[in-house]
């Protein structure tokens, strides 16, 4: 690793910045201000809503949020990219999603305002610091989406689902069975392009850190691509760099030795 002007540390959340606790070591947060005080800005790419990342990140306070995996970016209080389904298309993608993977399937929906779940367990009883979920069944839902999550365990599902919802960009989470669908090309990786092009920097001065799949197209396109230790096999043979782990202060290490080049 080479020391040059970086301009910019983007951070994915889960498995990321944020511990197994879901909470961010104040060893971490401290080397976070000290690159903000040498000029850096802060950013954070995250497939949650933008709901429900605000909770963690009352101390950190980025300076550029990318959320629902890229469908929405915000530069300080300013967004200035929204790719949204119509209310029609959401329609539509709902009852895909249940007639593929069957009328019980689990669906979450991003909005803008909001995020929304026809969940069987309140989330908040199995993880309390689960952000705020608008409980629905989604029988009469007519908004228009960022993201659409489903939970389906049977992989041909996924695939038959992916393929009839060809407008879409399909991901799965290696954490679980559920699969993203944002609009076609609404990745992470092209909102930070984006969001690099509206500060007038280049991505080879940003440093990217991810542990999933949705992270490997940004951490190959910025000018390093950090990989967490506990991040799949996939996102370590992509990565320039493998960190430790998000329960072992990886970022915090990472900074602190980029710091003493």
């Amino acid at each position: 690793m080479t020391k040059q002007a970086y301009r910019l540390l983007l951070f994915d959340l889960d498995g990321t910045l944020l511990q197994s606790d879901k909470t961010i070591s104040k060893r971490t947060l401290s080397a976070i201000k000290r690159c903000r005080e040498k000029g850096m800005m802060i950013g954070v790419s995250t497939s949650r809503s933008e709901q429900n990342c605000m909770i963690f990140l009352k101390e950190l306070m980025p300076d550029i949020l990318i959320t629902s995996g890229g469908a929405l970016v915000k530069k300080g209080e300013e967004y200035i990219y929204k790719a949204e389904f119509s209310e029609t298309e959401t329609r539509n993608m709902i009852d895909m999603a249940r007639t593929v993977c069957g009328e019980d399937c689990e669906i979450t929906i991003d909005t803008a305002e909001a995020h929304y779940w026809n969940y069987k367990t309140d989330p908040k009883k199995l993880d309390q610091s689960w952000g705020e979920s608008i409980y629905t069944d989604f029988n009469e839902f007519s908004e228009c989406a960022l993201k659409m999550c489903v939970e389906i365990f049977d992989e041909n599902n996924a695939k038959v689902l992916a393929e009839r919802l060809a407008q879409c960009d399909c991901i799965r989470f290696s954490d679980g069975y559920w699969y993203k669908f944002t609009k076609k090309n609404v990745t992470k990786e092209n909102s930070i392009t984006r969001i690099t092009q509206d500060c007038g920097i280049g991505t080879e001065s940003v440093i990217a850190f991810g542990d999933d799949f949705a992270d490997i197209g940004m951490l190959e396109l910025c000018g390093l691509g950090v990989a967490m230790g506990n991040a799949i096999d996939e996102v370590k043979s992509r990565a320039d760099i493998v960190a430790g782990s998000n329960d072992e202060e990886g970022i915090a290490h990472f900074i602190e030795e980029l710091e003493n080049q």
